[in-house]
């Protein structure tokens, strides 16, 4: 039974172009024998979309389909005319790569060889022997010509969970991925400063090898940045909390903290209530494309983790000292 390419690739017989290459390419991915290693028939319909692929995709080729059909390659042209090649003889190989034989016209070796033969011109037998030694000499200068059927792999994506100071600073992670005709491999990845919770990183070539020898496709990775026991990130703005005792936040005091670009001295101003923010322009995200953030550092006043009897009336003379209900404007709704 004649094979139907419009068929095989899932497309209307007056599909354009595009849509042609954009079937094979889907059917070519889903077909391949790297990504169906254990499917035996995987390699015959993949073959298929590629036989189907090679004649719709040539415009001449697909003109004397659609006239003649699947015989179409026994089809003539006329006196003098080239087969349907035009000029040539094409076999088609699974992997997808083209041979074409340049100086060998069948058409017109039938017309003068062939006619000889039984019209009294040669011996019986000459012509093919003839036409044997064609292919050979045809075959020797046989080249590959493969950007006709060669297209590019399929993309990938996967994720990684990074350290929030990788995030913030930059640097490079390690990640294992596993692409199709190649195995795990393991690839080491840089991570821009500044990256964003859920942002994607490109990796070129490091997809699923080409078809037919095609350039890889792409790896896509999907960055998500692990949360922080003290740091929080807002934009390109960060914010610490930053633990002092009741005396350093009564008296005021310098304190020191850590920052991305080193630890620093922060002053805690007398008086601080538990919750304040005190900014520390220029010491927030710097990412590679954009303006630098601040840092912000959230007062945590920390209680003693237990008082001493001496200190007691002291604490409770303090409590006295204040001129109001803390609690007064605390409300609902």
């Amino acid at each position: 039974m004649a094979r139907d390419y419009y068929k095989i690739l899932g497309v209307p017989r007056n599909a354009t172009k595009a849509e042609i290459e954009k079937a094979y390419r889907r059917l070519a991915r889903k077909y391949h024998p790297d990504m169906n290693p254990n499917d035996a028939s995987a390699k015959e319909k993949f073959q298929e979309v590629q036989e189907a692929f090679e004649v719709l995709s040539d415009p001449q080729k697909r003109e004397m389909y659609d006239r003649y059909g699947a015989s179409f390659q026994y089809a003539g042209t006329g006196a003098g005319g080239a087969g349907p090649g035009y000029g040539g003889f094409y076999e088609t190989h699974p992997g997808g790569f083209t041979f074409t034989f340049d100086d060998f016209d069948l058409n017109r070796f039938f017309q003068e060889r062939y006619r000889d033969d039984f019209l009294g011109g040669r011996p019986s037998g000459t012509g093919f022997e003839e036409l044997f030694a064609q292919f050979q000499r045809a075959a020797g200068r046989a080249r590959p010509e493969t950007g006709r059927a060669a297209y590019r792999g399929q993309d990938l994506h996967s994720e990684v969970t990074i350290p929030f100071n990788v995030a913030v600073e930059g640097g490079k992670v390690d990640i294992t991925v596993n692409r199709p005709g190649v195995g795990r491999e393991t690839l080491a990845v840089m991570i821009p400063a500044g990256i964003e919770d859920g942002k994607k990183i490109r990796l070129k070539g490091k997809g699923a090898p080409g078809p037919a020898g095609g350039e890889p496709g792409d790896l896509y990775l999907t960055v998500h940045v692990a949360p922080h026991r003290w740091f929080e990130r807002k934009g390109n703005d960060l914010y610490v909390k930053v633990p002092v005792t009741i005396p350093e936040a009564i008296f005021g005091a310098k304190v020191e903290i850590p920052t991305p670009k080193g630890r620093i001295a922060l002053r805690i101003p007398p008086g601080a209530a538990s919750g304040k923010k005190l900014r520390v322009p220029g010491y927030g995200v710097h990412p590679r494309d954009g303006t630098p953030g601040d840092l912000y550092a959230e007062v945590q006043i920390v209680p003693p983790p237990q008082v001493p009897e001496s200190l007691k009336s002291s604490i409770e003379q303090l409590a006295r000292e204040y001129p109001r209900d803390v609690r007064a404007d605390l409300h609902w709704p």
